[in-house]
């Protein structure tokens, strides 16, 4: 005879089924800066209100160099993140599976190098619209005759700021954490190109970011569904706006060509991108400009909602902020949170910025379709039920 009073939960109904997990459940964004981070991530508090997954950012700010034991623990505290997520900061590709974790897939956008580079220079000495008095927090220690140094002089009389290493920047973001990694060459370069073909599922140019949302909605729709109706909203422009760069000026002619010299390498890397990422716009019948690189790079091109660069020597807060926008973002454009039964997946709602614990393991799967090699690197993280959706 079965007592009823001594009976459980688990006895009457069995264990609780099991959270529904959305593919990918491991999405890392290594945010190059001033290459439309701030943008992307003032998008991704809103998306992770709407869609329930877990936004995992980070306190540090201005350390995209790691020591081993550095990577090691910060790939343990992601990888043991409550699934789904989406991890993002300032950092240097790490290679997970070298530590015995999970590999994540990567996405990322770059821009144009020049513009990228003078974009940061003006920033760091009068800041943006947020406030006149931002590039003092942000460089109090800088003295006035640096601040007011002429772009054109910086470049032709070759200061540390407006050489290399200090012009190496995109490429150590694809490349990793060896030391050889910051050092401008051919061994850089391969390497950074290897990374994008094996360990990410899109990088795509800021010049074109309206198509680059589009592909990450397509792509990984349990993260970026409707993000481009958010992007487009004449309230979210209006705030992403104050973060344009103020006090811009373009160098002499020479001193151009000097600076587009000596950021060869980087072009390599974003002509080679760029290619790859026209390639797959035309495969979902998506417009390009022509493939053919220009002869010299096309300064202050429009570029939407302009982001901050991580100051490597320099301490540096934008948190505050960032909550203040999304804040307000988020009173007058979240639209009604989905029930727990309208979710991709069962489970719990997350909220977008928790600790990292618990969590669990999803298994990565190869799509080996019958695409080409180039084309077939955009999908090996998806498995073909996925690829089928994505291609409708």
């Amino acid at each position: 005879m079965t007592i009823h009073g001594n009976s459980t939960y688990l006895d009457d109904h069995g264990p609780p089924p099991r959270k529904v997990l959305p593919f990918p459940s491991q999405v890392v964004y290594n945010r190059v800066g001033k290459c439309g981070s701030r943008t992307v991530v003032l998008l991704l508090r809103i998306l992770s209100e709407k869609h329930g997954f877990n936004l995992v950012t980070s306190d540090v700010h201005n350390k995209t160099r790691l020591t081993k034991s550095e990577q090691m623990e910060l790939i343990k505290n992601i990888s043991t993140a409550e699934q789904p997520y989406l991890f993002t900061r300032h950092v240097h590709f790490l290679n997970f599976s070298r530590f015995g974790g999970d590999q994540p897939v990567y996405i990322n956008i770059i821009r144009d190098p020049v513009n990228r580079f003078l974009s940061n220079y003006f920033f760091r000495r009068f800041g943006d619209w947020r406030g006149e008095q931002n590039h003092m927090i942000r460089t109090p220690s800088m003295r006035q005759e640096e601040r007011y140094l002429d772009i054109s002089e910086c470049i032709l009389e070759n200061y540390p700021e407006c050489s290399n290493p200090r012009l190496f920047y995109i490429i150590p973001y694809f490349c990793g954490q060896h030391p050889r990694c910051r050092e401008p060459g051919e061994w850089a370069l391969e390497r950074a190109k290897v990374n994008v073909n094996e360990n990410f599922l899109l990088v795509g140019i800021l010049e074109e970011l309206e198509d680059v949302l589009l592909l990450l909605e397509r792509f990984l729709p349990h993260y970026f569904k409707g993000v481009l109706s958010i992007y487009k909203n004449p309230e979210h422009r209006k705030l992403g706006n104050l973060t344009v760069t103020v006090k811009k000026t373009v160098p002499s002619p020479e001193a151009v060509q000097i600076l587009y010299q000596r950021m060869r390498y980087e072009y390599e890397f974003y002509h080679y991108v760029r290619e790859q990422f026209h390639l797959l716009k035309r495969k979902f019948g998506l417009k390009s400009p022509a493939s053919t690189p220009p002869a010299r790079p096309h300064f202050f091109i429009p570029t939407p909602l302009e982001t901050e660069e991580p100051i490597e020597e320099e301490e540096q807060d934008d948190e505050k902020w960032l909550e203040d926008i999304y804040k307000r973002s988020l009173n007058s454009m979240l639209q009604k949170k989905p029930t727990v039964g309208q979710n991709q997946y069962e489970g719990s709602v997350r909220k977008s910025t928790g600790s990292m614990s618990g969590g669990c393991k999803v298994e990565q799967t190869s799509w080996s379709g019958g695409t080409s090699s180039e084309e077939a690197r955009y999908h090996r993280h998806l498995p073909q039920a996925c690829w089928a959706r994505v291609s409708e």
